[in-house]
């Protein structure tokens, strides 16, 4: 099964509580969950809040498509309450979830609806740190190489 690493944020509401939502949605919806990195605290990227967000990164295994999984991810979204989710071209906002397929086993797609890898990755110390740190738990429990 794909190995799939995902980016996990929200700055509305109680964040670390979201994300556990969220992770527990994946494992009901998705597959399974190998590991999760710290949830960690950041500035809104892109977009002025006041609202700070809490991220994470988790890495899953599953039996979905790259397009099974952003049409799942996004439907868990909507699940938990985002009713908007930006178009390019479009300012972020504020969000009580956002699920970001990272990567994908080492698929590459370039679409309009899905880049892989995710495109700012390195941009985003939020994102960066987190799965480096996932990727490490996951070697040291044996799951990858």
């Amino acid at each position: 099964m794909p190995h799939v690493y995902l980016g996990l944020g929200s700055n509305l509401g109680d964040g670390n509580g979201r994300l556990n939502r969220a992770l527990d949605l994946l494992r009901e919806q998705v597959g399974e969950v190998l590991a999760v990195s710290d949830y960690v605290q950041s500035e809104p990227w892109g977009f002025r809040s006041e609202h700070i967000f809490t991220n994470a990164v988790c890495l899953m295994q599953t039996t979905l498509t790259p397009w099974q999984l952003l049409d799942q991810t996004q439907a868990i979204e909507r699940q938990m309450g985002r009713t908007h989710k930006h178009a390019p071209g479009e300012s972020y906002t504020d969000r009580i979830i956002d699920i970001d397929i990272l990567l994908y086993d080492d698929v590459v797609i370039q679409s309009e609806q899905l880049t892989l890898p995710h495109p700012y990755i390195e941009q985003r110390d939020f994102v960066k740190f987190p799965l480096q740190q996932c990727r490490e738990r996951a070697r040291q429990r044996g799951l990858l190489k």
